[in-house]
């Protein structure tokens, strides 16, 4: 318990820093950059403290520390030297100037802190865990990571490539991974966590960190990852149409019309 305690609160000191910082630089769009390095500093907070660095743990963490660091320096390529996200910048105005701090420490950074802790619970619980040996489920959670990383791996990567060619200024990108699905990088984000939950199943007692997969699955697919892209580009036809043979989420051949 004393490691989920002391989480937590590394987790709430962690994001305060990253909010100070966002003010500073009048940029609250470094929530985004800060999401993965998160994960890597709860993760290496929770193998330095474990009372037993055990195969489980070993495998979870080293999982979760690439998944973060690989997430950090996409994003921060992406990001750097941009202006602040269109998302934040509707937040800014919907806000209004009366208690904007409060609110965008609560409704960006503490927010963002509360949910990477909860995603994070199954790597709290390996951490807590006094054994932890791999087993068949260690093992189908590891083929599903690895399946997850590369949907997003490749997925972001293609999708980079297709945006820096100027001959497609203006399309909707289709091909590779986008193929098969309208959000690859999504879909392998989820899986990836679906993958460290299931390393962490060593007992009945683990069961209840299915509360992590479950929600960055909710995250993606109904508030902040897929609805906002969706809504986005709905509003041009060569998507649509690519909506209307392309599956949302879970990847699957293009429908014959």
């Amino acid at each position: 318990m004393e490691l989920f305690i002391k989480g937590g609160i590394l987790v709430f000191v962690y994001f305060t820093a990253v909010f100070f910082i966002a003010q500073k630089v009048n940029n609250n769009s470094i929530a985004d950059i800060a999401w993965g390095p998160g994960f890597v500093v709860l993760t290496l907070y929770v193998l330095i403290s474990s009372p037993q660095l055990h195969q489980r743990l070993i495998l979870g963490g080293a999982f979760t520390v690439i998944w973060g660091l690989r997430l950090f320096f996409y994003i921060s390529i992406r990001n750097w030297g941009k202006p602040e996200d269109y998302r934040y910048i509707e937040m800014r105005k919907k806000w209004g100037e009366k208690n904007y701090y409060i609110k965008a420490f609560i409704k960006v950074f503490f927010i963002q802190g509360v949910f990477l802790y909860i995603i994070s619970v199954p790597i709290l619980i390996m951490g807590n865990a006094e054994r932890g040996n791999l087993s068949s489920t260690a093992f189908a959670g590891a083929l599903v990571w690895i399946i997850g990383f590369f949907f997003e791996g490749v997925g972001d990567y293609q999708l980079r490539k297709f945006i820096r060619n100027p001959k497609n200024k203006g399309k909707i990108m289709r091909y590779g991974l986008w193929k098969y699905t309208r959000h690859p990088n999504y879909f392998g984000e989820a899986a990836m966590w679906w993958g460290i939950y299931l390393i962490s199943l060593n007992s009945f007692k683990a069961a209840w960190g299915i509360i992590s997969p479950i929600t960055i699955s909710y995250l993606l697919l109904f508030v902040s990852g897929v609805p906002l892209l969706e809504k986005k580009y709905m509003k041009r036809e060569e998507f649509r149409e690519y909506a209307k043979v392309t599956n949302k989420f879970f990847p699957w051949f293009p429908k014959k019309r």
